[in-house]
């Protein structure tokens, strides 16, 4: 099968105008970034502290202390900086260029001689760098710094982060790898491996390249690296603060090395490790043409999307190690889906889109992008989830000790904040998710329907157009050509998975046939300057029912409308949620509520309610009586993104099916 390479061409020129995501861009712009920066300076009352700007100060050597927070704690710093990158290049900001550019001072004094860069082992733990790796995130937290220098240069052209993270990755280039007094080893968190590719593609220095590709290939190999390590520490856990049993290779799958990353077909382990490692794999399968890795990829989103992922697009069902469990094992009450694991998997479907232009990669980019991402952050920019539920009991996220991990309401800051930097530096680079292009094709993919502006530089010659998009509120999307070559090129628009096959498309007002390749509608004909391709996926309320495998949602249905999952709350439809139930047949009726935080589309529906009034509250239980009577009830479901913005209260995403 042909690998589907971008070739040649010049980086894509794109720019984000649009209704909606608007929206999000300027809140993360005026609000996210500022809000960020005083937390990881510990100036947000009432919140956990970050100690991060801290921990670089003392390890400059500008101020005395001791080292707080987790031990990946510079990884905040690193994900702040790389959203700033981004940021800049859409947005310049004289002010927040000043300061980025004083913490990257800040890092650069905190740097050994040698190269290497870490806060916590330069002031808890001198002498013991690369002694845990798989428990105190070293490898991960170069990785982040790594990204952040490759989007802080590419955004102003300065050098000072990136000569610091090429000087600590050389060093690291010194430490590992398979040649005699060299670590044959690595991070027991992945994220270096997709990091080194991007140092790769802003360098061109192929130690980068080789060096990620080592990474990867020692990951499971036997012996296997993290148990010997155990064995050196002699059981010591960094964690538990105690020595622990030395585990078997096979309890390595949290980390994904049970065995090599060729060979696994099944996700498993710690989520945001898994796609982590997974977008890395899918990086060095289209540069080096890896088949072996490729197939893998395959199966694994395979396995992931189909069987272990959320309606909303959260991954990681377990709060015990953030992880996956098994197949079709999804509740909804004591969920995980922890933000992070929702974006690694969108960077997996990105990198997927590259190597191969389908449409299902793009349909879960979209699903955990409107739904698990942006509903982790309140509408503030100010408070966010680090866990997102499909069902939440706020008392029992109180005092039921197997769900104090579910909050009912969004939070200032964490302890352990590696999801609010990471929404940050997701949709400060959103631009680089809408389109891929084919330059040796002459052909250019729509992925996401976000409207805006965008250039590219194909084998035909230059080609631009303007964007307009209407989504989520109505299936219309319109493209203007602006600049087109005198050879003839494709556009590709995806089908989205949502409408069912049922789109339309005109050019100039007048309707076309289109070609269905790979679920994206292709045209390929000679453009003129000033042509205008309007793309109509229908867009209508559904019902959606789940593979009866799936046990927690048996009997239950779900609402949806276009990319954006719906659910219940408190706030409207009264409690307890769980006494409601909706009829199947009832016409979903949707209209536009502008007063309700910003303006949506919300969704009414028929449904019943539980007759309660005859249970005393000391009967727990009683005979059935089948003609027990049922209240008619007009439900009313609001977007899953926005749930949580007003009173607190219970919320549910999957609603109890009833007969009329």
């Amino acid at each position: 099968m042909e690998i589907a390479k971008n070739g040649p061409q010049g980086k894509p020129r794109i720019r984000i105008k649009d209704e909606f995501w608007d929206r999000y861009t300027e809140l993360v712009r005026k609000t996210v970034i500022p809000y960020q920066w005083e937390a990881l300076n510990d100036r947000i009352p009432d919140a956990e502290p970050s100690y991060a700007i801290r921990n670089f100060r003392i390890a400059a050597g500008w101020e005395q202390g001791e080292f707080g927070g987790m031990v990946f704690q510079d990884s905040d710093v690193a994900k702040w900086l790389e959203a700033v990158g981004y940021s800049l290049e859409a947005h310049p900001d004289p002010e927040l260029e000043r300061t980025a550019d004083e913490v990257i001072e800040l890092i650069a004094a905190a740097q050994h001689e040698n190269g290497y860069l870490n806060t916590y082992f330069s002031i808890q733990e001198p002498g013991k760098q690369w002694t845990n790796l798989h428990e105190a995130h070293e490898l991960y937290c170069a990785g982040h710094m790594i990204e952040a220098a490759a989007a802080y240069y590419e955004a102003t052209g300065k050098r000072k982060l990136l000569d610091v993270v090429c000087k600590f990755a050389d060093y690291i280039d010194t430490v590992f790898g398979r040649e005699p007094g060299k670590l044959r080893g690595y991070d027991g968190h992945q994220e270096i491996e997709l990091a080194l590719v991007k140092l790769y593609k802003v360098t061109r220095e192929e130690r980068y390249l080789k060096l990620a590709q080592f990474f990867i290939d020692e990951r499971g190999a036997t012996p296997n690296f993290l148990v010997e390590e155990c064995k050196q520490r002699d059981g010591y856990s960094h964690w538990a603060k105690r020595k622990m049993p030395i585990p078997s290779p096979e309890q390595m799958a949290y980390n994904q090395a049970h065995k090599p990353v060729r060979e696994q077909d099944v996700a498993v382990g710690h989520s945001v490790r898994a796609v982590y490692m997974y977008t890395a794999m899918a990086d060095l399968a289209l540069l080096t043409n890896d088949q072996g890795l490729l197939e893998a990829c395959r199966r694994l989103w395979k396995n992931m999307t189909r069987r272990q992922m959320y309606i909303t697009g959260g991954i990681g069902s377990t709060h015990h190690g953030e992880a996956f469990s098994f197949d079709y094992d999804l509740p909804n009450d004591t969920v995980y889906a922890e933000t992070c694991a929702s974006i690694g998997l969108i960077f997996f479907a990105q990198r997927m889109l590259q190597l191969e232009e389908k449409s299902e990669y793009a349909d879960v980019m979209e699903r955990a992008l409107y739904n698990n991402v942006i509903g982790s952050m309140s509408q503030d920019g100010k408070h966010y989830f680090y866990v997102n539920p499909l069902e939440v009991w706020p008392e029992a996220s109180e005092k039921n000790p197997g769900r104090h991990h579910v909050k009912a309401v969004r939070q200032k800051w964490f302890g352990c904040s590696c999801c609010p930097p990471n929404v940050a530096r997701l949709l400060s680079s959103l631009n680089q998710y809408i389109y891929t292009a084919s330059a040796d094709r002459n052909k250019i993919y729509t992925h996401l329907f976000i409207g805006g502006e965008a250039q590219f530089e194909l084998a035909a010659g230059r080609v631009a157009f303007r964007q307009q998009s209407r989504l989520p509120r109505e299936g219309y999307v319109r493209l203007e050509l602006t600049e087109v070559p005198d050879d003839a090129f494709s556009l590709a628009l995806r089908i989205p998975s949502w409408c069912y096959g049922k789109a339309a498309m005109k050019v100039n007002g007048v309707a076309v046939a289109y070609d269905v390749v790979h679920g994206y509608a292709t045209v390929c004909r000679q453009w003129e300057k000033g042509d205008v391709v309007e793309w109509e996926p229908r867009l209508e309320p559904q019902i959606i029912a789940a593979n009866p495998k799936i046990r927690a949602t048996a009997g239950k249905v779900a609402i949806e409308r276009g990319p954006l999952v719906y659910c219940l709350e408190e706030a409207d439809n009264g409690s307890p949620l769980s006494a409601l139930s909706i009829i199947p047949s009832t016409k979903l009726e949707a209209h536009n509520d502008d007063g309700l935080l910003g303006g949506t589309v919300v969704i009414e529906a028929e449904g019943r309610v539980d007759e309660q009034a005859s249970w005393s509250p000391d009967t727990p239980y009683r005979p059935f009586a089948p003609s027990q009577p049922k209240e008619p009830v007009k439900l009313r479901a609001v977007p899953y993104y926005l749930w949580g913005n007003r009173t607190p209260g219970e919320m549910t995403v999957w609603i109890r099916a009833c007969h009329e």
